[in-house]
């Protein structure tokens, strides 16, 4: 963490920067799984029919950036999903989707700053609106399973292959975004802990990296390696 300054035990600010008040940004947007949520949703879903560790190799090697083409990845996963019942997504969520330590209070603290907040991941609608309403989000970007007869199918519907969230698609989707409340990247903030995060936090004014790879902490503005997403609001009041 050469570029760095530790600013407490386990949370650091790249040399030089000195962020702005929160109220002064206007946009925050977070990856969801293992940053707003404790799980990787779709390796979650393919425990369900024995799959798991060749899904969860796969997304792990995604998101430490050895698989460059993430839609690649994405449908390779998905492929291996085939013929799991819907009703696992509803177990999933239920028994193993965790909102992450210090989320909900990180914001609870936008939201009372006035920086409006913007739910944008790789994964999948089902989860991504229910964790939008949990965490009273404003809006939320995710990609859409296909379901036929009551079974993934192993792909996504249709209208959604040319438009996969990936992480340009994050990038465009946060810019996007932004630009329709009238402000400019430097005022918005990016959340994200793997390869795919880069492009939207390299994008942004503010990108904070959340028990992140080392590749998307090397990168980042602010790296919070220990405790929850909350400590980060601590530089906000510096």
């Amino acid at each position: 963490m050469n570029d760095f300054d530790q600013i407490e035990p386990g949370l650091w600010l790249r040399h030089g920067t000195t962020p702005l008040a929160l109220r002064e940004y206007r946009l925050a947007a977070f990856d969801m799984d293992s940053t707003l949520i404790s799980i990787e949703c779709i390796d979650e879903i393919a425990d369900a029919v024995g799959r798991k560790a060749e899904v969860a190799a796969i997304t792990a090697a995604a998101m430490r950036g050895e698989i460059t083409d993430f839609k690649d990845s994405l449908r390779r996963r998905l492929a291996l999903l085939a013929g799991v019942p819907a009703e696992a997504l509803q177990r999933v969520h239920d028994e193993r989707l965790r909102i992450n330590p210090g989320v909900a209070e990180f914001v609870a603290a936008c939201r009372g700053a006035g920086v409006r907040t913007l739910l944008v991941s790789g994964g999948f609608t089902f989860f991504s609106e229910r964790v939008k309403a949990r965490l009273g989000m404003d809006f939320a970007r995710a990609n859409e399973l296909e379901i036929v007869d009551g079974r993934l199918t192993g792909r996504l519907l249709p209208q959604c292959w040319g438009e996969i969230v990936d992480g340009a698609e994050k990038r465009r989707t946060m810019l996007e975004t932004a630009s329709l409340l009238g402000a400019p990247p430097s005022q918005c903030i990016a959340v994200g802990d793997g390869a795919n995060d880069l492009p939207m936090m390299g994008a942004a004014g503010l990108s904070i990296a959340f028990h992140a790879k080392p590749a998307v902490r090397a990168q980042a503005t602010v790296a919070v390696d220990d405790g929850g997403l909350d400590r980060a609001l601590t530089l906000f009041a510096r």
